[in-house]
């Protein structure tokens, strides 16, 4: 199967539950600053939630840029990925609500590492695609090596919010977000000198 029709899925899906986000904000309580200070552990769940699956978004355009075929393992794959996007916002709502909560900031936690978990399992499969060139299959492995980085960066998050401090699940969301960012970018200015 050609790779179009899931990625158009993909993208369906995907601006859908981000625009599920910004229905799930708090209106403030009074049209003044002070509610709307009231409400920014929402406006900070909503950008953060936003923009990590943004993220996500271009990543996986980027690894899908030279595959032209996909397989059925790979549509399943998308699929599990997707289902567990689609919990974020019910995720982010609820710890934006109570953001110093452990029980919010775990919830949220596990369904982000889900989400990575499922992005590194379709890195896989794409990989092992008939389709897949070596070049694709070397910056793939790349991406993969950073995905468990940022699982583990997420893994301290979610200790530390559990035990500790509560926002730190939140607060290594975007640490990982940022060495993603970062990685891939330099990984990208390696593999155009090839």
């Amino acid at each position: 199967m050609k790779k179009d029709r899931v990625a158009a899925f993909t993208d369906a899906v995907l601006a859908i539950i981000m625009t599920i986000l910004v229905l799930e904000l708090e209106k403030p309580s009074a049209p003044n600053l002070t509610a709307l200070w009231e409400l920014r552990y929402s406006f900070f769940s909503y950008t953060l939630s936003f923009f990590w699956l943004g993220s996500m978004w271009v990543n996986i355009h980027n690894e899908w840029e030279t595959i032209e075929k996909i397989n059925a393992k790979t549509l399943w794959v998308t699929l599990i990925l997707l289902f567990f996007c689609s919990v974020i916002p019910y995720a982010t709502d609820f710890v934006s609500r109570d953001f110093n909560s452990k029980v919010a900031q775990g919830f949220y936690g596990v369904f982000v590492m889900l989400v990575t978990f499922s992005n590194i399992w379709l890195s896989k499969v794409l990989e092992h695609g008939k389709d897949c060139s070596q070049m694709s299959a070397g910056m793939l492995k790349k991406r993969r090596t950073l995905l468990w980085i940022d699982i583990a960066i997420k893994a301290v998050g979610a200790v530390i919010a559990m035990t500790v401090y509560p926002p730190a699940m939140m607060y290594s969301v975007i640490i990982a977000a940022a060495f993603l960012m970062l990685s891939i970018r330099k990984m990208k200015l390696d593999w155009s000198d090839v």
